[in-house]
């Protein structure tokens, strides 16, 4: 378990304002079981360390075993912030209503005291962080991105960095197709739509047959029709982040859309996005996938763990529809239920008129950016009216999280 800590500060407890707002809230959702504090921590062996299988800037997640046999995943909000209040709420009211096969199962919840825990239904195969990319590590610099200027939060890895698990191709296939589904349904098919905002390989859980589902709702935003983009503080995870998004902070749909596209690549290459650990040309990911595009030699990115038993056509064309949803310009990204049918086969790929992707067109004007000032603000832009609340935001923390990525003079 990796954890990298920058900021220290003392232990608090819950508000008496804020235990209120957390109880008035989740009495008001149907569908959710409360769980007795007694009962998960007897089902943890008291939140005992050898059952930690996971650690976030807003908790831990312990394995427990209750008394009927059933396991579950039981996530312990840390009452260190506001904020995590904030994540706690948007998870439970997001995953309470909705049902996919390819989301994660809430059994119910725990607010008890100063208690705060969340309870999933256990997945035996971790996430994609741990088994498929685990020999990567995820580069240490990789921070969790909560556009608070002054309060930067750390990235905590689900797992130790090494997994001894093959992935096939048709496995792969699989998991590329399932995580499209679902993030489909979320954005098409929900009412109003949602944005996940935190797309990645540490929030791709897998099951005993390796069917993915999407976890952590806690960044989540609702997205009604009416909506061109919402206007908000840029969350999320570097590596991930769509740059329309983390320059300016206007969130769609198409910010998911480029997270996916770069865990595309990563689940075909079997590696993650930035591995500093490489030689110069092959630590980026997405550099590294354009370069290759444009070279005509995509397969060389393909995972060599397979032995070459992979579709070689179908292993590229995935690489292909990743390089599409990264794309620059968000408009010409396609939407999630294209990406389905693209992956599936029942819709061509046009690959003719692939774009650079975002990161690369953007870095140099980033470069050249000097800091303004304020923080970004949360509003919306509704149809009809391209104006923004956050079009003088700020873009020192942008540049930062751009120069983590991409600056090689040192």
């Amino acid at each position: 378990m990796a954890c990298f800590s920058f900021l220290c500060s003392r232990k608090k407890t819950f508000s008496a304002e804020q235990t209120t707002e957390i109880d008035e809230e989740v009495s008001g959702i149907q569908n959710t079981k409360r769980f007795p504090y007694k009962e998960l921590k007897m089902a943890t062996g008291n939140f005992h360390h050898s059952n930690k299988i996971g650690e976030g800037g807003f908790g831990v997640v312990y394995k427990g075993t209750f008394r009927d046999g059933t396991m579950g995943a039981i996530k312990v909000l840390s009452a260190d912030s506001k904020q995590g209040v904030r994540e706690f709420l948007t998870e439970i009211n997001m995953i309470a209503e909705i049902e996919h096969e390819n989301l994660v199962e809430l059994s119910g919840c725990c607010v008890e005291g100063n208690h705060r825990i969340l309870v999933y239904c256990y997945l035996e195969n971790n996430s994609l962080a741990q088994t498929l990319l685990g020999n990567c590590f995820y580069s240490w610099f990789v921070f969790n991105i909560r556009l608070n200027l002054n309060n930067l939060k750390p990235l905590y890895l689900l797992g130790g960095g090494h997994s001894s698990m093959q992935f096939s191709w048709e496995a792969r296939r699989n998991i590329c197709i399932g995580v499209a589904k679902g993030l489909a349904f979320l954005h098409e098919e929900v009412q109003p739509h949602i944005i996940h905002r935190d797309i990645k390989a540490s929030n791709i859980l897998l099951d005993k047959n390796l069917n993915p589902k999407i976890s952590d709702f806690g960044l989540a935003k609702l997205f009604p029709d009416n909506m061109t983009h919402i206007s908000t503080r840029v969350a999320g995870t570097t590596g991930y982040l769509a740059p329309e998004y983390a320059i300016r902070g206007q969130l769609t749909r198409k910010a998911d859309i480029y997270s996916f596209g770069v865990l595309l690549l990563e689940i075909v290459s079997g590696r993650c996005n930035t591995n500093r650990r490489l030689p110069l040309s092959e630590q980026y990911l997405l550099e590294r996938a354009w370069n290759k595009y444009e070279s005509r030699e995509l397969v060389e990115l393909v995972d060599t763990s397979m032995g070459g038993e992979y579709d070689v056509e179908e292993a590229q064309k995935f690489l292909k529809i990743g390089l599409l949803c990264t794309q620059d310009i968000p408009k010409l990204r396609p939407s999630m239920s294209q990406v389905v049918k693209m992956l599936m086969g029942e819709e061509a790929v046009n690959d003719e008129n692939i774009s650079r992707p975002g990161l690369l067109s953007e870095f140099t004007a980033l470069r050249g950016q000097k800091d303004n000032s304020g923080m970004i603000s949360e509003g919306t832009g509704k149809g009809g009216n391209s104006s923004s609340s956050s079009e003088n935001v700020t873009t020192s923390y942008a540049t930062m999280t751009f120069n983590s990525i991409f600056d090689r003079s040192n």
